[in-house]
């Protein structure tokens, strides 16, 4: 691994680690902060009405510790495997709790795996016992269940059983212990310590088969402490946890929340974060850029139903760009204007997200400079960061304090960074993944012996310490000239296009780029309704003359921003919706390229014929 040491300037902030850490060694220690709120509330839940209910810190504890001690008779011991198969939702934090006090490894799984693929993962992991959401997981699990090493299974939901054990009569009666406490319990915890494994989490594989990655209790508290450092969380704050909790970026954040003394809301589906927003008001709001695009998209679809509307909406937006500068510091405009602007129009989008956010938050893959623009012309300031499983998760972070649109934020004060010779970003530090789950091979191409964790990300620093990420290494272009092309940000900038959901740039080793386009149907076909264009169904939608015409214009616009070997030379916009469920994205929304070049092969060899 050939490196050019680079010096990285340090966060300004950096010696102010030691007045805000939070002090955690493991998560034991989470925990046991959430134990120790007593009878105040420390989660939200809906029952199957939609009412929102409380659980308390107390609760927290007797059902954490009712869990964990039904694992222990079944022998479960310091480092064996505890499989967890659900939506967001309480039980799955008080599972994972419940094998930590243990010492035992939780592996979270997606939910939306085929049962393959989750019999893949069981064995692989070894795991014993697995605890699932609803029915229709434990039918998927029994269907394989022949093929894992599994013991026992754990019904979430009242439902039959089917040869499960019902979660609710492992914690029978634990909510009558009120506040007391186990000292048993708590010492066999304490017993846990910082290199204990804490999580086995599989790698989503946008570009190969997923791998295991090994985090410590140590890796998972070190972050902690260091990546919330400049903000300001309280008992006063909420958050709605919708993001999966099988992947680390949601996990993370429940963690700090809980430990801080804020409120977590458990959200099971994306398709019901609207209307929690309305119920829950959160106060901190944390998702991957696809949410965002979604919501910008949403709001220019709804303001172009109306010319006036959208006459209105264009002028404030407008406007907002003139004072973007000042949102972008924290502050607040004072130009009348654009307090009618605010009144107007961007009074309205953050209401769509509760109107009481305060800390905007992007992480999981790149927001793109244009959504971050549009956003701050909006007066919201998204606080971008970025991470990997393998660094549990966050690497940097821009806060209220520091902060460059653009940029992934400065470093964590713990990590030390290299730029390699090739523009690859090098990291070392505590919270450096120990390894992937029983791949020593795999663990080596990316772990050197002096420990630098080779990140797979092009980056670079500027002058003050800032972050910036271009692309993933393995997702260059490389053209037949030989320049090195990164997609994101051409991909990113497409997308600010309200008719654009995802995009797939394809054009290694050819002379041209090109560009394969999934739209973003609810507005294009609102669109298509408006200039009376009427179809069957999306494929004769997306080959109707007018939809090509209206693609081509979007792609001619975003060519003018590029160089000239970055442009996009020939398009299609293809039937289908992009859509984790399908395939082509991970859970955490993000292209699995693979798949697309496999799927659209085709379509990809007429681009050059």
């Amino acid at each position: 691994m050939n490196l050019q040491v680079d010096t990285v300037p340090p966060s300004s902030f950096a010696k102010d680690y030691e007045k805000s850490s939070l002090g955690l060694t493991t998560i034991n220690d989470v925990f046991l902060r959430v134990a120790g709120r007593g009878h105040q509330t420390a989660a939200l839940w809906q029952d199957r009405a939609g009412a929102w209910l409380p659980i308390s810190g107390a609760q927290f504890y007797q059902r954490v510790r009712s869990l964990s001690l039904s694992f222990s008779s079944w022998g479960i011991r310091k480092g064996d495997r505890i499989a967890l198969l659900a939506e967001n939702r309480w039980e799955w934090q008080v599972s994972d709790f419940a094998a930590s006090m243990l010492g035992a490894v939780s592996v979270p799984i997606y939910p939306t795996l085929t049962a393959d693929q989750t019999a893949e993962l069981l064995f692989d992991s070894g795991s014993r016992i697995a605890v699932v959401s609803t029915r229709q997981q434990l039918k998927k699990l029994t269907a394989v269940r022949s093929r894992t090493a599994l013991e026992q299974i754990i019904l979430m939901d009242e439902d039959e059983a089917d040869g499960a054990v019902l979660f609710s009569s492992l914690i029978e009666g634990a909510d009558d212990r009120g506040i007391e406490r186990d000292a048993a319990f708590e010492r066999r915890a304490g017993e846990v310590g910082p290199s204990d494994l804490a999580t086995i989490i599989y790698t989503s594989g946008t570009t190969g088969e997923p791998k295991g990655v090994m985090l410590t209790h140590g890796n998972l508290a070190s972050n902690l402490n260091y990546s919330t450092r400049d903000f300001q969380f309280t008992e006063e704050d909420s958050c709605i946890s919708f993001l999966p909790l099988s992947h680390v970026t949601a996990r993370h954040l429940d963690y700090v929340l809980l430990a801080r003394g804020a409120t977590v809301a458990y959200c099971p589906g994306f398709e019901k974060l609207p209307a929690a927003m309305k119920s829950v008001r959160p106060t901190v709001f944390v998702a991957v850029p696809r949410v965002y695009e979604e919501v910008r998209q949403e709001t220019e679809r709804r303001a172009a139903r109306s010319p006036i509307k959208l006459r209105i909406f264009n002028w404030a937006l407008k406007e907002g760009a003139r004072h973007k500068g000042a949102v972008l510091t924290g502050r607040t405009p004072s130009s009348p204007l654009w307090k009618l602007a605010d009144k107007l129009v961007f009074s309205k989008l953050r209401e769509s997200f509760g109107g009481r956010v305060r800390y905007f938050i992007a992480g999981g893959a790149p927001l793109g400079l244009d959504s971050a623009e549009w956003f701050a012309s909006a007066g919201i300031r998204i606080l971008e960061g970025y991470g990997l499983t393998e660094t549990s998760p966050v690497l940097s972070l821009n806060s209220t304090r520091e902060y460059r649109i653009g940029s992934v934020g400065p470093a964590m004060p713990n990590v030390e960074f290299r730029i390699a010779e090739d523009g690859e970003l090098l990291v070392r530090g505590p919270s450096i993944f120990k390894g992937y789950w029983q791949r020593p091979q795999a663990t080596s191409e990316v772990i050197d012996p002096e420990g630098w964790f080779a990140t797979g990300d092009i980056g670079r620093f500027d002058d003050a310490g800032f972050l910036y990420i271009t692309d993933r290494k393995k997702e260059l272009i490389k053209n037949s000239g030989g320049k090195l092309i990164a997609p994101q940000p051409i991909e990113n900038k497409l997308k600010a296009h309200r008719f654009i959901a995802q995009v797939a740039i394809v054009g290694d080793r050819q002379k041209t780029l090109s560009a394969l386009i999934s739209p973003n149907f609810p507005a294009l076909e609102e669109w298509a309704k408006q200039q009376g264009i009427t179809v069957a169904d999306w494929t004769m939608l997306v080959a109707d003359p007018r939809v090509t015409a209206e693609f081509k214009n979007i792609v001619r616009s975003v060519n003018k921003s590029l160089a000239s070997f970055e442009s996009i030379g020939k398009f299609k916009v293809v039937p289908d919706e992009w859509s984790i469920d399908s395939g082509e994205l991970t859970p955490s929304m993000k292209l699995k390229r693979r798949v697309i070049l496999e799927r659209y092969a085709a379509e990809i060899r007429e681009f050059y014929l």
